[in-house]
């Protein structure tokens, strides 16, 4: 059973679905620019985006699978696909997102249907964005550096407890193993030394 997607289903089936989305990202991808309905156009966006985003990683698993995706036997789909890795992929190559741009122009005339624009975004990331998005990845590293020290002096802290409560333990195993042994000494002490009948006869016999 196939499993349902978010968002309107266009009228029409899965198949017939995915092809549409494969024609107009391909669509998109030639004129940088279409005209269509505003729910194909929020639907073809997210596609259209993943799609770019295996561009720039421009490897060759990337390409096979947006050849399967977007290409079949078409060979205008085939130019497309070179086109997205060559030209589109390198041209995003700095923008985190936001491949597409979506622009509501009215109602279509007749069945009254809101239409947009959907367009790939192509101009430059300007200095003041790379200059932002280079202070965020720096702020993230700083923090991901930040608990990493703060584990490592926990970690510190609670090595020299686990050393004292070592040499506590031993402490005592060692003052159990002492005093048996004076206790001994003293058992042994008190044996040895001479009652005070036993002296007086010693006395009375030496008289």
């Amino acid at each position: 059973m196939p499993t349902p997607t978010k968002g309107p289903r266009l009228g029409s089936g899965p198949a017939h679905q995915r092809a549409m989305l494969a024609n107009l990202s391909a669509s998109l991808f030639e004129h940088k620019s279409i005209k269509t309905t505003l729910a194909k156009a929020k639907r073809v966006q997210p596609y259209a985006e993943r799609l770019i985003t295996f561009a720039k990683r421009g490897d060759l698993p990337a390409r096979r699978k947006v050849q399967s995706m977007i290409a079949g036997r078409s060979r205008t789909n085939k130019s497309v696909v070179h086109e997205l890795f060559t030209v589109i992929g390198p041209a995003m190559e700095n923008r985190e997102g936001g491949y597409t741009r979506i622009t509501k122009i009215g109602t279509r005339s007749g069945d009254n249907a809101p239409m947009a624009v959907i367009e790939l975004v192509m101009e430059p990331v300007s200095p003041k964005q790379a200059v932002v998005q280079d202070a965020e990845n720096a702020a993230k590293h700083a923090a991901e550096v930040a608990a990493a020290d703060e584990q490592d002096e926990q970690a510190e802290q609670q090595q020299p407890i686990a050393d004292d409560i070592v040499d506590e333990s031993q402490e005592a195993e060692m003052a159990e193993a002492e005093t048996p042994a004076e206790t001994e000494t003293e058992s042994t002490d008190e044996a040895d030394a001479p009652t005070a009948d036993e002296a007086k006869e010693t006395d009375e016999e030496q008289k």
